[in-house]
């Protein structure tokens, strides 16, 4: 069985390959499920290891409905995958219905070319899943990566389990989501090829909390995009100009 590990650094990616995971999805910021890796991050992992590698392409949290120009950035940042050396892409898009954006997502497939192309989780939002599925086949699309609409793989195995029937044999479904080592073997009994997860270990790095949180708990409501707002700018130069 496939076990695709979900590396957010240098270290995980290294982990992986020593370990013997078969491949990775490179990201980083897996606290909000993950964003696009820097390209000195993915240049050191083709460089100096030698597992396979698939990378997320998503420029923010938030949502995964995409304007013109972050779609831009996207197509630019497959386009430095494919000259540097990736194995796959991973990305996806949504219309602000929750529905597989298909001009997006085409164009996202066909800037990919010949690499593999995984449509990520955007899938546990759509309101139609056997309908998302059988579009994502008419794209020749590689996988789905789905927990089945669940917070978690194994909540959702049931809804994965009748999305692997229908994919048949034109499009591998991996389940990824909350697995580890007490239930990664209910997959493998249920007949899924593959898996996905991070087999991540928290290490506490600070020992006493710091006197200003560099976080924002605010920006962590999913739904929420934050960008900097021109009026805004301009009021700030006003006043400091006076």
């Amino acid at each position: 069985m496939l076990l695709e590990i979900c590396a957010n650094s240098f270290e995980s990616a290294l982990a992986a390959q020593q370990a013997g995971a078969d491949r990775i999805e490179l990201c980083t910021e897996l606290s909000v499920g993950g964003l696009t890796p820097s390209f000195g991050l993915l240049e050191k992992v083709l460089v100096e290891l030698t597992i396979p590698v698939h990378v997320l392409i998503r420029p923010r949290s938030g949502n995964f409905t995409y304007s013109e120009t972050e779609l831009d950035i996207m197509l630019r940042d497959i386009e430095t995958c494919k000259e540097i050396g990736c194995d796959g892409i991973v990305s996806g898009a949504l219309t602000k219905e929750l529905e597989v954006d298909l001009e997006v997502t085409k164009l996202l497939k066909a800037c990919s070319g010949s690499l593999e192309f995984t449509f990520h989780r955007a899938f546990d939002w759509v309101r139609n899943p056997f309908e998302a599925l059988e579009q994502l086949k008419t794209m020749n699309v590689t996988r789905l990566l789905s927990s089945g609409q669940e917070p978690s793989a194994i909540k959702g195995i049931e809804l994965l389990k009748k999305l692997q029937d229908s994919a048949g044999e034109t499009l591998q479904v991996m389940p990824g989501g909350g697995i580890n080592t007490s239930n990664c073997q209910q997959f493998k009994k249920a007949g899924f090829a593959m898996l996905h997860c991070s087999a991540t270990r928290k290490i506490q790095t600070l020992h006493e909390a710091p006197k200003v949180s560099m976080q924002s708990l605010t920006l962590f409501n999913e739904g929420m995009v934050a960008t900097s707002h021109i009026n805004t700018i301009k009021e700030i130069k006003g006043l400091l100009a006076k």
